[in-house]
């Protein structure tokens, strides 16, 4: 959740950056000093940039400096970086404040990231030396988390780390693009930012700071009574290991605590919480709920708890094997035997919960990863860090985002009310991360659960009392299933209209997190003009204020934006044209064959499938246009290989699948290649491309084909089997094959199931819903789409990825679920881009004979 947690600080309803907050403290007093003379200075969503504008440009690479700091330490640390790099001319930036420092220091944050709240830019390693030493001494005092990415220089407050100082990408070996730096070859290779030290093979580190090295190298397990035997969970504020206690071989549990990691709402840390944790355990000690406590120590600075081993399976992962609705083949007595497990499994929870009351202690973090069930049916809950004592009636200062008690809960009504929701969470899971949005929406929900599982009369609705308190009124508005087509089209159009904001120049309508990246506003995926395509397939418009905005900015993208069909420039192209705008798409085009196109990715989110496929389209008319798409062509066949060479799961790596980046967006392009020169040899490709992405699939247990990405299943749009059936079908209406016609079946067979985590086009159920277009097992889909619809704007909305906020965006919100059900329930049927129905027959070109 990391991703979305700083974007959640803005607004209630929607994703927003920092720059929209009205709190007063939202930045640090220096963010608004004007740049010193002969200075640069930039603001991004997290950061502050400070770049001397006199001095020769910056090497694109080499050793950077971190500097690392508590919450108390972080202005004095920012002022003190500021008044010694400015006289000297050294490049730096910072966290730009409180609140975005406290996000990356979370418990939730990236461990990879954590600590780092000044970066300072050296030119050489004679200045590296100088500015740790002269800057060092400055900084003493500070206090700050251990940046495990780095190598501590000394006590103090300051890491450093080879790396990149340009933005410059390649393509990873699963073929995303990330940042880069140059190997000894020149060559460009990922920028590996892991959570610990390594110097890349390509370089050596400064003699200076060997002893460093060795300092770090120093700190071992050596001497401790436990041997750690595997990491059971990593977060930012430790680890959590199981070991043996060496005097007497039994298995114990090692919890780890980070000083001045691990954040939480109060400014706790890890440590405090580890030893609060320890107090608590020690309050709980002999209660069956509860681990016992069997030891407590420290470690270079680290804290260690020791507890019992308990041999028990999470209910979350309990939840994940036996919840039906995830399976195509669910029946009433699936229905009925899950129901059964559930309400007896509430029952012991409860229990447990009431058992801790019972000595005067709130768990304050109930839910599923958090409840350990054993083969005994004793009920364990662990993590009791924001635990807190009943008399107290206070509030935990950690808590996971479908289980937070609203603001007039406290003491043992914290955990009654993770209780409700744990009922909820247990028929529909995750839904109740939506309820900050619209806490109402808990009535809808029982109503829901109530149709579909076979539960006893009050169970659902005591807890949705105990949930909604005084906010039990429902806003009314038409729901999937029931309402009729033009009502759901008027609702969220009004609900999309509502949202937006033309005034701002950085999007127009509120959508994921991405759109905050270069090009995100305007893109097709979570921009401007994905919502227009929307808009226009199923029937809406024209809105020439909101295609105005489009225009204006599309011929002048922001550094770094994205050139793809879905990131970037070809798709916003691709709309404007389909909007009647032939010249602006034109101009759009020639600022994207102006930039490195070709050495894109091959995928059709971002890469030269997308772009292939949007030159094809205009090249109809204008001529010019037809080569570099053949280009496009030719480079993802020269990239292909065989049906056999994209590695496995078993074969040690995964590259994506799907249609959005996997081998399917290059088989979409050679099946339109095909389809507009006659050349077969480009269905060939197109067949080994499909049977790549075939090889990544893995059956499930209800016979579907999914997606293998190893630790789960994927049926999705984006990356799953949903899209590799959509171009699948395409290919088969040129080139009949009985066994990939059976593969098609299995894929689809997916999309057949009752519930899905998420509402959108991308990575949820909108998704399956278009997937399915034209097969009557698309309308059974649609009603579904009530257990996410929320009400806003006088209309109809439904919340993004993450589910924390309302989108509005075609990839994760409501415009996609608006295209979607335009896709089965139109006059005039959606059809993503590219995905129309094929020709009957190819329009040979005879100028192209080969690929």
């Amino acid at each position: 959740m990391d991703k979305y947690e700083l974007y959640c600080l803005v607004d209630q309803c929607f994703y927003d950056t920092p720059d929209h907050s009205t709190a007063a403290d939202a930045d640090f007093a220096l963010v608004r000093r004007p740049a010193p003379d002969g200075w640069a200075h930039e603001l991004s969503d997290t950061w502050a940039y400070y770049m001397p504008t006199r001095e020769a440009p910056l090497p694109p690479q080499g050793w950077k400096i971190h500097v690392s700091a508590r919450i108390e330490d972080a202005e004095k640390a920012v002022q003190t970086v500021w008044d010694y790099c400015v006289p000297r001319g050294v490049a730096f930036k910072f966290l730009r404040g409180p609140a975005v420092l406290v996000m990356v220091n979370s418990k939730a944050a990236s461990r990879a990231s954590s600590g780092k709240l000044i970066t300072v830019y050296p030119r050489d390693e004679g200045q590296l030396e100088l500015v740790l030493k002269e800057l060092g001494e400055l900084l003493r005092g500070v206090e700050g988390p251990y940046i495990l990415s780095d190598l501590r220089y000394g006590e103090g407050p300051m890491f450093v780390r080879y790396g990149g100082f340009a933005d410059r990408h390649c393509l990873s070996p699963s073929g995303e693009r990330v940042l880069a730096v140059e190997d000894g070859d020149g060559t460009l290779v990922p920028d590996v930012r892991g959570s610990t030290f390594s110097v890349p093979a390509w370089t050596t580190l400064p003699g200076f700071l060997e002893p460093h090295l060795a300092a770090r190298n120093a700190v071992t397990m050596d001497g401790l009574p436990y041997r750690i035997e595997s990491v059971l969970h990593f977060s930012n504020g430790g680890g959590v290991y199981l070991a043996r206690d060496t005097r007497t071989e039994e298995r114990v549990v090692l919890k780890e605590a980070r000083p001045h990691a691990g954040l939480d709402a109060a400014g706790r840390d890890a440590v405090a919480r580890l030893e609060h944790e320890r107090d608590m355990l020690r309050r709980l000690a002999g209660l069956p709920a509860a681990p016992a406590l069997l030891d407590y120590f420290t470690l270079g600075g680290h804290h260690f708890l020791v507890q019992e081993f308990v041999d028990g399976t999470p209910l979350q992962r309990r939840l994940v094997r036996r919840f039906p609705l995830t399976r195509a083949t669910c029946d009433e007595q699936d229905l009925a035997d899950y129901t059964t497990w559930a309400t007896t499994t509430l029952e012991s929870v409860e229990r447990a919960v009431e058992s801790l009351h019972g000595r005067g202690v709130v768990f304050g973090d109930l839910h599923p990863d958090n409840i350990l069930l054993t083969q005994d049916d004793r009920v364990v809950l662990i993590d009791y860090e924001v635990a807190t004592v009943a008399a107290d009636r206070a509030r935990a200062a950690l808590a996971h985002p479908a289980f937070a008690a609203p603001r007039d809960r406290h003491g043992v009504e914290v955990d009654r009310y993770a209780l409700a929701c744990l009922r909820f969470a247990l028929f529909a899971p995750q839904c109740t991360i939506m309820l900050p949005i619209h806490r109402p929406k808990i009535v809808q929900l029982a109503r829901i659960v109530k149709e579909t599982f076979p539960v006893p009369g009050a169970f659902m609705d005591t807890a949705a009392a105990t949930i909604a308190g005084d906010q039990a009124v429902e806003t009314p508005v038409p729901q999937p299933g029931t309402a009729t087509w033009a009502e759901l089209r008027e609702a969220m159009c009004r609900a999309i209209r509502a949202a937006a904001t033309p005034a701002r120049d950085d999007r127009l309508f509120p959508g994921d997190v991405a759109q905050f990246k270069p090009g995100g506003g305007l893109n097709v995926a979570t921009g401007a003009a994905g919502v227009l395509l929307a808009l226009s397939a199923t029937g809406l418009g024209p809105f020439p204020e909101y295609e105005n905005w489009l225009r204006e900015r599309a011929p002048r993208p922001a550094q770094g934006s994205g050139l793809g069909l879905y990131d970037g420039l070809h798709g916003i192209a691709h709309v404007l044209d389909r909007l009647g705008h032939r010249q602006d798409a034109l101009d759009v085009v020639e600022v994207a064959l102006r930039e490195q196109w070709e050495r894109l990715e091959s995928a059709l989110f971002s890469g030269l499938s997308g772009i292939g496929l949007n030159l094809l389209r205009l090249g109809r008319t204008e001529p010019s246009l037809t080569g570099p798409a053949m280009r496009a062509v030719d480079i993802c066949a020269d990239r292909l290989g065989g049906p056999d060479d994209v590695p496995t799961i078993s074969g040690g790596s995964n590259p994506r699948a799907g249609l959005m980046y996997g081998s399917s967006g290059p088989a979409l392009l050679f099946l339109h290649a095909y389809e507009h020169t006659g050349d077969r040899a480009l269905l060939d490709l197109a067949g080994t491309a499909l049977r790549q992405d075939l090889r990544r699939c893995r059956a499930s247990e209800d016979g579907s084909l999914q997606v293998d990405q190893g630790w789960r299943l994927l049926p999705y749009l984006d990356e799953g089997s949903a899209g590799i059936a959509m171009v699948l079908r395409r290919y088969l209406t040129h080139r009949p094959d009985e066994e990939l016609a059976a593969a098609l079946d299995r894929l689809t067979l997916a999309a057949r199931a009752g519930f899905f985590v998420q509402p959108g086009l991308f990575t949820g159920r909108a998704g399956l819903i278009a997937a399915l277009a034209g097969e009557p097992a698309a309308r059974d889909l649609i009603k579904g789409l009530s257990w996410h619809a929320l009400p806003y704007g006088g209309g109809l909305a439904f919340p993004g990825d993450g589910l924390l906020r309302l989108s509005m965006d075609f990839a994760t919100g409501t415009a996609g679920v608006l295209f979607a059900l335009g896709a089965v329930l139109g006059d005039q049927p959606a059809r993503l881009p590219f995905l129309e129905a094929a020709p009957e027959r190819p329009t040979p070109d005879h100028s192209r004979k080969e690929v």
